[in-house]
């Protein structure tokens, strides 16, 4: 058989495994080993994938991950998501749907300090359900909405999402996150007018809220007073060139942990805990990578990238075409695979051809970031609809999966928009300093 078709093969292998729950890493590391010895025999295999592990991890720029995780464990242990919830309600919980438009903007700015969309989803239903089914929303429009405002973890910097696919594609991390706030704005925005037509159309999804006095709401802003300093210190040093994104994530970190300290004191318990978690997910991380560069190797040998490009440009259609193709394959695959599994298997694939097409990476890593986030609320998968489902219990999964149908369509505006607007993800990268 031809390199080709033993990629394929490979490939199909592969999806087989991880729709058995095979974990990913592994998967990728069998699949990428067999494929390997196949096409260059096992003895060259087994040397070159002894150095897998230290060559794939050992970069300095890759120390960006744990420090990341630690950063957002301790701003969820500070206490982040409830003073956002409550500023947002402050401001906000007055209108029309305005408990439900509260959870978006709280969502937004948990997920500016931590990045995690499924710590988002988890800790935002604890906080706002119960206040929106006091108001007698509607399940859907309220479960909807905070399994949603969960994605925003994955395009609003820092993002785990982002760092997976700048592993992948040797793209700037930096870059990435400043693209990603113009653009995690934008779908914020959406979302929020989302909201709005929903309640438009039928006021008896979302009534209003109490309304809250002006001192309420400036003694509200200043329990998020951490949250705005801690991104606009890590952001702001990143566009400005004054630290590079490893050195962000230190500074960002440490400023987290200080933040503990001075809003609930030194708990040992809880801080010994976020450490344990973020060495528990940046090994999975690292696992991850070495399974997707064993994989990648074969893929390599395989010869599937370069007959993939040259296929796409034999049908010599408009490269927009051709984009619009692969981001509908990437909201399919979405629908019956997990993120880790969509980046680390698909990236190697499609970026060479988006490459060859003349596209800009941070600009696709935008618009890869938002498939990737209908992936967390769209069935069969959907990960954040299943989080809420566990924490609320008494709301099957397909009313929640009925709400969030008016934010995925949000989501296809927002990618349409990028799309066609360029400089809403690349305006700020290409303003940094450095």
């Amino acid at each position: 058989m031809s390199p080709e078709i033993i990629g394929v093969i490979g490939l199909i292998v592969l999806f087989v495994f991880v729709f058995a729950r095979m974990p990913i890493a592994l998967s990728l590391s069998f699949v990428g080993f067999l494929g390997l010895a196949w096409l260059s025999g096992i003895k060259g295999t087994l040397y070159q994938i002894g150095m897998v592990p230290y060559t794939s991890t050992a970069h300095y720029a890759f120390c960006v991950v744990p420090l990341f995780i630690l950063m957002g464990h301790y701003a969820f242990i500070s206490g982040l998501t409830n003073d956002a919830y409550d500023f947002a309600h402050a401001l906000l919980g007055r209108l029309p749907g305005g408990l439900a438009m509260s959870t978006i903007g709280a969502s937004a700015g948990f997920a500016a300090c931590t990045g995690s969309s499924l710590a988002s989803a988890a800790t935002m239903t604890k906080v706002a359900l119960p206040e929106m089914r006091r108001y007698e929303y509607d399940p859907k429009l309220a479960t909807g909405s905070i399994a949603a405002g969960g994605t925003l973890g994955i395009l609003i910097p820092p993002s785990a999402g982002m760092i997976y696919y700048a592993l992948i594609t040797d793209t700037s991390i930096g870059k990435l996150f400043i693209a990603g706030i113009f653009s995690g704005i934008l779908l914020s925005c959406l979302f929020i007018l989302t909201i709005y037509i929903v309640v438009r159309i039928k006021p008896e999804k979302g009534p209003p809220g109490p309304k809250a006095s002006w001192r309420n709401v400036l003694n509200a802003f200043k329990g998020i007073w951490s949250a705005v300093i801690l991104s606009a210190l890590v952001m702001g040093g990143i566009w400005g060139g004054v630290f590079s994104p490893t050195e962000a994530g230190g500074i960002g970190s440490f400023a987290a942990f200080l933040i503990v300290l001075m809003k609930r004191g030194f708990i040992k318990e809880e801080l010994i805990k976020g450490l344990w978690e973020t060495v528990r997910t940046t090994s999975m991380i690292f696992l991850i990578l070495i399974g997707a560069t064993i994989f990648g190797y074969f893929i390599t040998a395989s010869h599937l990238p370069e007959v993939t490009v040259g296929f796409i440009e034999h049908l010599a259609l408009p490269p927009l075409v051709i984009l619009i193709i692969i981001l509908l394959i990437l909201v399919f695959l979405g629908c019956v695979m997990d993120i880790p599994t969509i980046t680390f298997v698909m990236v190697p694939i499609f970026f060479p051809i988006i490459r060859a097409l003349g596209f800009d990476p941070v600009w696709f890593g935008i618009l890869f970031t938002i498939n990737s986030e209908m992936a967390l609320i769209t069935p069969p998968i959907g990960m954040n609809v299943f989080v809420v489902a566990g924490v609320v219990e008494d709301i099957p999964v397909y009313e929640i999966f009925k709400g969030i149908v008016p934010f995925v369509v949000a989501m296809a505006i927002c990618t349409a928009l990028i799309i066609a607007f360029p400089q809403i993800a690349l305006f700020l990268p290409n303003t940094m300093l450095k």
